[in-house]
């Protein structure tokens, strides 16, 4: 059974930290990643942005971030901007929380491993992976990498 820890940074919502902890238990199970664990923070913008410039040299807001572990139980960490993804969700009209699904799918392919920045061909692959876990989720909407394209 795999293990997903949620916390909030910045923004009070329980229940959609509950919300969020049940849809990525949903989603470690669909990608096969049996006896994982997976930290989530939910956050703000505020948050998020100096993650963002530390980490990628950007000094702006993102949606999701992902930190991977170089272990096969401890997968790693994914940082979501709460702020960002309830914008994302107003311009693609869509729910906050199918927003959330879609970055949270998002982001587990790349602790996985799955690069879209490297090449087209990877980019590619990404994308696929990504409508392969929304489709067998039953998940409204498309992945990020489609969904900006």
């Amino acid at each position: 059974m795999s293990t997903v820890w949620v916390s909030l940074e910045g923004i009070d919502d329980d229940a959609l930290r509950a919300s969020v902890q049940v849809d990525a238990a949903s989603l470690l199970g669909a990608a096969g990643c049996e006896d994982c664990e997976l930290s989530i923070v939910l956050c703000s913008d505020e948050h998020i942005r100096p993650l963002n410039l530390s980490w990628r040299g950007k000094d702006a807001a993102t949606d999701v971030l992902s930190f991977p572990q170089e272990d096969q139980v401890l997968l790693g960490d994914l940082v979501v901007s709460v702020d960002t993804a309830a914008r994302q969700a107003a311009e693609r009209d869509h729910s906050l929380g199918d927003e959330l699904r879609v970055l949270l799918v998002h982001g587990l392919l790349h602790l996985l491993g799955y690069d879209h920045e490297t090449s087209r061909e990877d980019l590619e692959e990404m994308s696929l992976a990504e409508a392969k876990l929304m489709k067998r989720l039953r998940w409204t909407g498309e992945g990020l990498i489609s969904a900006v394209s």
